[in-house]
Order: structure tokens, then C-alpha cells, then sequence
């Protein structure tokens, strides 16, 4: 359990104690700002920097959270991606605004029906100097599918033909809808037209792992004295705790136009601390910022802070299977109390938008529904039409409701989770709050072991789909509260099946607003992507899904990447 300031005090003394971020930032982070450290070469005036080999150019990122794994079929962080996506390549890849490209596929073909993919590989390596097969393809393909691999992201690719039969153990998987037609041609078949699949093909639930290794090694393929990759990098070491270094692949098909030689990410869970350490030259980007002092940032280091909008969404998760949160009623007026606009403009002040609906504004191709009529009620009567809601369900001063959340430890939940305990004992619920380091709490929220779960989640691919299927009853472990409705099913199923994009869209927003209205879960605002970057960084494209490839990044005054 953590102790929890009394956050309702300070909204009867006055909101605008948090709306001082000046004065705030001056006494947490007034950090002299002193000569800033060269990003390339060995830079002596900043020892806290590893060694970087004459002559070639070094970054180091601060990177959020230490990762659990680097096997791409069982990586689900931003944090892990962001290695893996550095060291593999997909059949396509990111480009520096964060859209698609040709990546091991050099162009692919659609059949009219668009259930058939025909993708042409380019000729590439693994770094060890084995080709990369459409056989590798197919091989990983299968492999994330495998009950075995326990891959939690394995239903995200159940569009293709056979998965998720496999995936459960209920066909073999060589039934899977993916074979290669020669060792540079693959071809994939779907169960319904996926016309998003070139943004999936990206993530690395599609990265090809190889074969040779894995099926030599097993799961020790991928500790870093055995790994080989197919992308920009290979990964040289990872120290637990401190950091994962990669450097330059000379095997990658276009490594003459990759400009840096030797990328670290750092585990940085204090944004406050990771700052500092861009101040003084120790990171040369950090991919957060505590939201509550963007602005004083952007008055002291104006040229490092960088913020977009972002396809991503913090919300609540109700467990279904705790009976008090069975009750529509209850996790209604849970929703309605949520003073969302203090949240954001109050604590955090860092851009985010209050969330009514749970698809983030910025979808391609996708009109959310109207959100729910209370959300633009006054508070007070939001939270008196709340408290009737939980007297009719039972609860009230002779029977509180009593109730846990389980949040993760980074800045913004650790500073808005009061505020929503303050909203709750408002309208006469108790609450508990228990914080985990971020890993540990998603642990917990994929075995349900929480009541309520603070979560958030970042687009894989930028489609309505991206966010709707976590409410699917397949979806499994990432639908954390193991909500169930037969026709927001239905309607998915409907979407996935209509090849016109408006209809398909008119059928994901009434999937939408069934769960607006059971509301198993609490959107509390909507994401902006923040980072620290130094300004001698070059090729930085600020993007809606926060994607930097360290392949298109270079510092002033080096040679920049083509396209960089």
C-alpha cells in the first residue's frame, strides 16, 4: 500500500496550488545548466557517458522501463519496441514520420478479394550472415501462434487464416495460413480483408526470428552472447538494471546510409532524474517527461522539449469477476465521478485531453461516437446522479463500497491516481490504492489480480481495431477485466468482414458505444507523446505514434542517414 496525500484537502484550499508549475519546477529541477556533452566521440567534460570509439557517433536514450524480454513474440512494452524495433525488421518498417515503408519486403501484391498477400523479400541477412528466408517468416509466424510461446500479443494477428485455431491449441501449426512460395516469396492468407496489415507487419508480433538459431537454441536464442538480428542493429550486451547497448549491423542491406554507430537505452523510470541527466549530457534523448513540467521546461531548455499528439489512452480496468463490479450501476457512477478536466489541466498540464470515449482522437479513417451524455454535466451533478446510482445498487454511508487500485509506479499515474481516490470518497466509496513498479502491476492485471487496474494503451497500428479489440472476448490476457458482450463481438466481427471503409467505421463506433455504455473500463484522458531530445540530434520527426528509429537519426555536423 502506498500513503496517499489528501488530495481533497487541496481542492477545498485552492486548485490553483497545482497550476504553479514555475514556481514548482524551479525548486525540483533547478539543475544549473552547464556545458552539454558531445553526442559523438569520447566526450571528457561528461565521464558519467560510456566510451565511444574514435570517430564514430553514440546516443544514449532514456528509455522508461527496464524490459522483460528481448524475444519479439513476447515483448508487449513501448520500451521493448523501441530495442527490438532497432535491431529487427518486419516485412515493413516505420519511416521517420512513423508510417509504413517496404522493410524485408521489397513490394507485395493484394488479390481482389483482399484475403491474399503476396509478399517479395528483398535479398538481406541475418547479422550471422544467414539469408533471410520466407521460411523465417513462416517459421515465426507459427511460432508466436504456438500455445507454448505464451505470446500475449498472439490474438492481435488472428486475422490471418488458421491462427487462432492454432493459437489454442486446436490445429496444428502447419494449418496456418502462411507459406512460402519460394525462399524470397511469401504469401499469407487471411481469414477477412485486413487492409491495415502493412501497419501491422511493423510491430514486432510480425519481426521473423531465426529459424536456424531458435530451433537450436530454444528460448536461450535470445540472450545477447547468442542473438543475431536482421534489422539496423545488433544487440552487444544487456546489463540488468542499467542498460541494453546495440551497435551498427554491417550485414543490414542498407548500413552505409546508418549514421550511428552505437545506440544505449537506459532503463529511466524517474523522469525527473532522467531530465537532469539530459541537462548534463548523460542522455541525449529521454522518451518521457513528467507531464506537470512540460511548461517549465519549455521555458528553461525550450529547443530539447518535443510533444505531439499521440494515438494513446490511459484508462481504469474493472475486474468482472469482483462482484461488487459486476453491477453496471457501480461502475457507471465510478466512470461519471472522475473529474477528468482537473486531472488534466490541474496535475498533469502536460497537454493530455480528458477522455469520454476510448478511441483517441486522430484515427485514420474512424468517427468516434458521441461520449456518454453525463459528460457534459457540471461535476456536482455527475456526482449526485453517481451517488444515486450506487444507492441503488446497494452502497451508501451504512454499506460503502470498498474497493482497490492496483497502478503502476511511473510519474503520471502516481500523481493522478489521488485525485481519482479524492473523486470516489466524494460520492462515498472507499478506496485503497496499492502501487507496483509498471512491469509487476501488468503482470498482475494479465493473471487478474487486482480490482481495478490503472493501465495504458499506445496504437500497434493506427486503426479503431487497434484499441477496440482489447475489449474482445477473445482477446485474451490484455483484456484485463475479461469483458464479455456477445454483440460488441458481433460488431467487430462485422467490421473485420466489410471491405467499404465508411460502413466498417459505422460498425466499430457502435461496437464503441456498447462499451461506453457497460463501461468495463474509465478512458481518464488521452496521450501526448513527450520526450527530452537534444537539438544536435538530426532526423528527429515528431509522429502521432511516437516512432524514432535511431536508423534515421544522426547528429549536426555527421554524415546523415538517406531520407534522415
Amino acid at each position: 500500500m502506498t500513503r496517499i496525500p489528501r488530495i481533497e484537502d487541496v481542492r477545498r484550499a485552492g486548485r490553483n496550488l497545482f497550476s504553479s508549475a514555475k514556481t514548482w519546477g524551479a525548486v525540483a529541477g533547478g539543475v544549473a545548466l552547464g556545458s552539454l556533452a558531445a553526442l559523438s566521440a569520447c566526450a571528457p567534460q561528461a565521464p558519467a557517458r560510456p566510451p565511444c570509439p574514435e570517430g564514430q557517433v553514440c546516443l544514449l536514450m532514456g528509455n522508461g522501463s527496464e524490459p522483460a524480454t528481448l524475444d519479439p513474440h513476447k515483448a508487449t512494452g513501448t520500451w521493448e519496441s523501441r530495442i527490438l524495433s532497432d535491431a529487427f525488421m518486419g516485412l515493413t518498417q516505420d519511416d521517420p514520420e512513423g508510417e509504413p515503408i517496404p522493410g524485408m519486403a521489397e513490394r507485395w501484391e493484394v488479390s481482389a478479394d483482399g484475403l491474399v498477400w503476396t509478399f517479395h523479400l528483398r535479398e538481406a541477412y541475418w547479422s550471422d550472415g544467414v539469408p533471410v528466408s520466407a521460411d523465417d517468416f513462416v517459421f515465426s509466424l507459427r511460432r508466436i501462434m504456438l500455445p507454448e510461446t505464451a505470446s500475449e500479443y498472439a490474438s492481435l494477428l488472428y486475422f490471418i487464416a488458421g491462427a487462432k485455431a492454432v493459437n489454442e491449441g486446436a490445429a496444428a501449426p502447419e494449418t496456418l495460413g502462411a507459406r512460402a512460395i519460394n525462399p524470397r516469396t511469401l504469401e499469407i492468407t487471411l481469414v477477412h480483408p485486413a487492409p491495415y496489415l502493412p501497419e501491422v507487419a511493423k510491430h514486432q508480433t510480425m519481426f521473423p526470428v531465426p529459424k536456424h538459431l531458435v530451433e537450436r537454441l530454444g528460448d536461450a536464442w535470445v540472450q545477447p552472447q547468442n542473438i543475431v538480428s536482421n534489422g539496423p542493429y545488433v544487440i552487444d550486451a544487456w546489463r540488468l538494471g542499467d542498460y541494453v547497448k546495440l551497435s551498427k549491423n554491417p550485414r543490414f542491406y542498407e548500413a552505409d546510409q546508418v549514421c550511428v554507430d552505437q545506440v544505449y537505452f537506459y532503463p529511466t523510470t524517474d523522469a525527473t532524474s532522467a531530465e537532469r541527466r539530459v541537462r548534463r549530457g548523460e542522455l541525449d534523448v529521454n522518451f518521457d517527461i513528467q507531464s506537470n513540467r512540460v511548461a517549465f521546461l519549455r521555458e528553461q531548455i525550450p529547443d530539447y522539449v518535443r510533444t505531439h499528439t499521440y494515438l494513446g489512452v490511459t484508462y481504469m480496468a474493472f475486474n468482472s469477476n469482483v462482484p461488487e463490479l459486476q453491477d453496471v450501476r457501480v461502475r457507471q457512477a465510478l466512470s461519471m465521478a472522475v473529474d477528468r478536466e482537473f486531472i488534466t489541466q490541474k496535475l498533469l498540464r502536460g497537454g493530455q485531453e480528458p477522455a469520454y470515449t476510448f478511441v483517441p482522437p486522430g484515427v485514420a479513417d474512424y468517427t468516434p461516437p458521441p461520449p456518454p451524455e453525463w459528460a457534459a454535466w457540471p461535476l456536482e451533478r455527475r456526482q449526485a446522479q453517481a451517488r444515486r446510482l450506487l444507492a441503488e445498487a446497494g452502497y451508501g454511508p451504512g454499506n460503502p463500497l470498498r474497493l482497490e487500485i492496483k497502478h503502476r509506479n511511473s510519474p503520471d499515474p502516481t500523481l493522478f491516481m489521488p485525485a481519482v481516490q479524492a473523486d470516489w470518497k466524494e460520492i462515498g466509496v472507499q478506496v485503497s490504492m496499492a502501487q507496483n513498479e509498471t512491469q509487476i502491476a501488468y503482470a498482475a492485471y494479465r493473471a487478474r489480480d487486482f480490482q481495478i487496474a490503472d493501465a495504458g494503451w499506445v496504437a500497434d497500428y493506427n486503426d479503431a481495431m487497434s484499441f477496440l479489440y482489447l475489449n474482445q472476448s477473445t482477446t485474451g490476457s490484455q483484456n484485463y477485466g475479461d469483458y464479455k458482450n456477445p454483440r460488441y463481438d458481433e460488431l467487430l466481427a462485422l467490421a473485420d468482414n466489410e471491405p467499404d471503409a465508411a460502413r466498417r467505421a459505422g460498425y466499430l463506433a457502435q461496437a464503441e458505444a456498447i462499451v461506453l455504455r457497460d463501461a468495463p473500463i474509465v478512458p481518464v484522458y488521452f496521450l501526448i507523446n513527450r520526450a527530452l531530445v537534444n537539438p544536435k540530434i538530426t532526423g528527429w520527426v515528431d509522429n502521432i505514434i511516437d516512432h524514432h528509429r535511431t536508423r534515421f537519426l544522426c547528429v549536426a555536423g555527421k554524415s546523415a542517414p538517406a531520407g534522415g
